[in-house]
């Protein structure tokens, strides 16, 4: 059942890819900016926003430039759906940048761009970034 729409974004941050991955990638720091409370159990991760729960497993990462989590719903459902935070930094200006990638119904690909877009905004203000 993989009939979702595969999207990237791109978001400049200013601030190391060292302080953004503890954000990315550890339970705390994702309840800093990405849901009201984050834990973890080995590769399970339950996000919970406004008492709501959603459990996802970590897919795959690497130390100071990725997550890739999977909504164990869409596990469930056998989808090889996933969403991807990856850190990048530009060789030449040292720039850094976030680049998502989700997944989206194609009736709301432009929701949750918005929802991306907001998460990074928070994801900023935690790191002081503009």
């Amino acid at each position: 059942m993989d009939d979702k729409e595969k999207f990237e974004m791109e978001f400049v941050i200013q601030a190391s890819p060292s302080l953004i991955y503890q954000y990315i990638s550890t339970p705390s720091g994702l309840s800093e900016w990405f849901a009201d409370n984050v834990n973890s159990r080995g590769e399970r991760f339950t996000f919970i926003w406004d008492g709501s729960e959603e459990q996802a497993k970590l897919l795959s990462k690497k130390s100071g430039e990725r997550v890739k989590f999977r909504w164990l719903a869409d596990d469930e459902e056998g989808s090889s759906n996933f969403f991807e935070i990856r850190i990048q930094v530009d060789e030449i200006t040292k720039d850094v940048s976030l680049m998502v990638t989700d997944f989206a119904e194609d009736d709301e690909v432009d929701e949750a761009k918005m929802l991306w877009d907001n998460q990074i905004s928070s994801l900023k203000q935690v790191l002081g970034s503009r």
